[in-house]
């Protein structure tokens, strides 16, 4: 039998904005969406994941249809079910150094003529709450508070002026690095920000119509309750559709990669003397219209290099 009032109400949460997200234990994900009311559903009967074929699928669009009419069957995921990333693990995540005026500024750089470019390993993806391990032989963890763009469909040598087309949404994004294995080790960045646990993303992804101006959000992160970053988006020299074009330039960018915009000032590395995290610390990040997330740092033990391999 019907239940016409839930129908409705089905009806009328269809027209909500939908951010995607992933729950359960790592490496078993769902994919879900949350609504604006906060209300978490499951929508795994639509989807198996937010991957790949998912965007390039057009999978948003088709997601929100299929919600007008199965909203009221989806079931509910409580608030006390862990938050994964909210995209499956990507082909690749690149990586936007001396992005933010403020923060080439604290490091004592020149602004760059184009944008640097660096990768982060995909296995470093984990959940927007999950504990941040000082990776084996590590000293020098950093914090860096990020706006990070999942693309929607296949970008090869686009205009900048088309790159909007390209964006899926927007992420909350903790770019850690080890600065001793970035910075004194030789070789290129990749090696101090690829430890497992230091790319967690989320709590949700904010489609690009929730975002209209990317380029003015708030930003902010605290160690312990004590702010250290706090800045805009607006402090970026090159702005996102600058650089989806930018990196279209030199590899195809594929449905659900990751391009991470780059931090603002306050990182450890850039205070006198500088601070980095130890174990027992407590990171919080938030950024304007996409939520926040916390991480408790934690010392590595040989088991978790086992156990953080699992997708999140």
């Amino acid at each position: 039998m019907v239940n016409y009032f839930e129908r409705d109400q089905a009806r009328k949460d269809g027209q909500k904005e939908m951010k995607l997200i992933r729950f359960g234990e790592p490496g078993r994900e769902k994919p879900g969406v949350m609504l604006e009311d906060s209300t978490r559903r499951d929508v795994s009967g639509f989807t198996r994941d937010y991957d790949e074929v998912f965007f390039a699928d057009d999978g948003l669009s088709q997601l929100k249809r299929w919600w007008k009419d199965n909203a009221a069957s989806a079931p509910r995921v409580a608030q006390s079910v862990r938050l994964g990333s909210p995209i499956c693990r990507p082909s690749k995540i690149v990586c936007i150094g001396l992005n933010f005026h403020d923060h080439a500024k604290e490091s004592n750089m020149e602004i760059p003529e184009e944008p640097v470019i660096f990768f982060k390993a995909t296995s470093s993806l984990v959940g927007p709450n999950d504990d941040l391990v000082i990776p084996k032989n590590g000293s020098k963890v950093d914090w860096e508070v990020e706006l990070a763009v999942v693309i929607g469909k296949r970008a090869s040598y686009i205009e900048r002026e088309d790159a909007h087309e390209y964006v899926a949404g927007y992420v909350l994004h903790n770019d850690y690095s080890e600065r001793v294995f970035q910075l004194e080790r030789g070789g290129q960045w990749v090696k101090g920000k690829s430890a497992d646990t230091f790319a967690p993303l989320g709590p949700f992804l904010a489609t690009r119509d929730e975002i209209p101006d990317p380029g003015d959000l708030a930003m902010w992160l605290k160690v312990n309750g004590a702010f250290r970053q706090r800045s805009s988006t607006r402090e970026m020299i090159f702005d996102i559709s600058t650089l989806v074009s930018y990196v279209s330039q030199f590899m195809t960018l594929l449905p659900g990669d990751v391009i991470s915009t780059g931090t603002p000032a306050g990182v450890g590395l850039g205070m006198r003397p500088p601070q980095y995290l130890k174990a027992g610390d407590i990171v919080e990040l938030g950024i304007d219209k996409l939520g926040a997330s916390r991480q408790r740092v934690t010392a590595w033990q040989a088991r978790t290099a086992d156990l953080a391999h699992a997708t999140s």
